[in-house]
């Protein structure tokens, strides 16, 4: 490895299907948890259905217990950006929440990642998800186009900075990063455009995209629980995640059931299944 460089570590084809294993079992607790967002429920009920899903399917939580953390999914609403803690807080009619989880199969994880907008959206923080999410799409685009790491921010950057109307912010203390035989790995992906190109994109590499944007300041503090980190304007905020497998034949989303088809398509790009 380069002088003071983390080491990537490059998954062969059957780890990578392992990972998509857990990214189907992932895939389906988002599913229930995002079901059950409705007013009333607290964000503990959603941790409950979230955990339920994969304790039937034998998968364990890469978040619970991880530093401490003590939930199975991070549940951030309106002004907090990431890493909330379910609790007592009840959701309310127009409350906008990411939430994010992971699993592990045999030793291999899956991170990813919902906005859900309660009840009756607010126009704006409907923009606001659904421009996360393209942006998010054009970063995993970029991983079938590109040649380096940095390929994917400067799409995710490009693209939110082409969307007309109210500019929104990118945050940048908050980025993706490498996934495999743990949740966090290098290489760092970032959501924005700089002159660092990143690691070349080869097969093997797994990476975890995760745009964050916000409506305001992009500025952030973190609350006294040392988890939750919230905008210092109080503006709202959203996250959208998946792990993204990169292999000889092409790329495949390893927590969407269609590798992510439905959205990758449209932009160029058909993925492939893992040999």
């Amino acid at each position: 490895m380069a002088f003071g460089q983390p080491r990537i570590e490059y998954k062969t084809n059957a780890q990578m299907r392992t990972m998509h294993e857990a990214g189907l079992v992932l895939s389906r607790a988002l599913d229930a948890a995002v079901a059950a967002a409705v007013p009333g429920v607290t964000t503990k009920h959603l941790d409950e259905v979230f955990a339920a899903v994969l304790n039937e399917a034998g998968a364990k939580s890469n978040f619970l217990g991880y530093h401490g953390f003590p939930a199975t999914i991070c549940t951030s609403v309106n002004e907090e950006v990431v890493h909330g803690i379910p609790g007592s807080r009840i959701l309310n009619n127009g409350d906008i929440i990411s939430i994010d989880g992971g699993a592990i199969v045999d030793g291999w994880h899956s991170d990813s990642a919902r906005t859900v907008i309660v009840g009756e959206p607010d126009p704006e923080d409907q923009r606001l998800s659904d421009v996360t999410q393209a942006a998010m799409w054009h970063g995993i685009a970029a991983l079938a186009k590109g040649s380096h790491v940095g390929d994917i921010g400067a799409a995710i950057d490009d693209y939110v900075s082409s969307v007309p109307g109210k500019p929104l912010g990118i945050l940048e203390d908050y980025v993706g990063h490498g996934i495999g035989s743990e949740m966090h790995m290098a290489p760092d992906v970032l959501n924005y455009r700089t002159s660092h190109r990143g690691p070349k994109l080869r097969a093997g590499l797994c990476l975890a995209i995760e745009p964050m944007l916000v409506r305001g300041s992009i500025e952030t503090a973190v609350l006294e629980d040392d988890w939750t980190v919230v905008t210092t304007d109080g503006q709202r905020s959203c996250q959208w995640e998946h792990s993204v497998a990169v292999h000889e034949k092409g790329i495949w989303v390893l927590s969407a059931p269609d590798g992510g088809a439905e959205h990758l398509v449209p932009l160029g790009v058909v993925p492939v299944p893992i040999p």
